[in-house]
């Protein structure tokens, strides 16, 4: 078998993986927490957030910068944790093929 017929394949293996696993990013979940769990944030390791929930006692109308502040850091901390599971979940599908261009 030619090196570049080797090479057609384990691309093509390695798109289905990716496929697989991008699938199944889209469904696992982290949450994050702030203000002593406050603000409850769950994002998909899709990049997306899945739902906020605010504890109504953390509702101040007179202070809402600081929920704001709370809401953000949730929110980041959740995308944080949904990339690096992403990023670990990506890497173990291209460890081993490289190609120039490819992750």
């Amino acid at each position: 078998m030619s090196s570049m017929t080797k090479i057609v394949k384990q691309a093509a293996r390695a798109r289905q993986q990716l496929e697989q696993v991008q699938s199944q990013l889209a469904t696992r979940t982290v949450e994050a927490t702030s203000g002593g769990g406050a603000v409850k944030v769950v994002a998909r390791c899709d990049g997306t957030i899945a739902s906020i929930k605010i504890d109504p006692q953390a509702v101040i109308p007179s202070d809402t910068p600081l929920l704001e502040d709370l809401v953000l850091a949730a929110v980041n901390n959740a995308l944080g944790q949904a990339r690096e599971i992403s990023a670990a979940e990506m890497g173990k599908i291209t460890s081993g093929f490289s190609l120039p261009g490819m992750m």
